[in-house]
């Protein structure tokens, strides 16, 4: 195996633990800021997770769809965000 297959694989895998301790925060998170953090963290190691696998497969689908996480969850935060801070989404 080449250097980059190693680095792909011990990136895969470091994500795919950083997901999991995110989890573990969303779940137990103190407070709702806590939690749209951890959100917010989950979906951007799912974003990185995404692109590391299209680097691995050597495909531009992954591309596409990391493109996709990356935009409904500046969406999602934003909402989540403002839903703390005012209590309504649409005013």
């Amino acid at each position: 195996m080449n250097p980059l297959s190693w680095a792909l694989t011990l990136a895969t895998f470091l994500l795919a633990l950083a997901m999991f301790l995110t989890l573990l925060r969303l779940l137990r998170g103190p407070g709702a800021p806590d939690r749209v953090l951890a959100l917010d963290c989950m979906y951007l190691n799912g974003m990185l997770l995404v692109l590391v696998l299209g680097m691995r497969y050597n495909s531009t689908v992954y591309f596409e769809v990391a493109l996709l996480i990356a935009l409904f969850g500046c969406v999602s935060t934003t909402a989540m965000a403002k839903f703390l801070l005012r209590g309504e989404i649409i005013e």
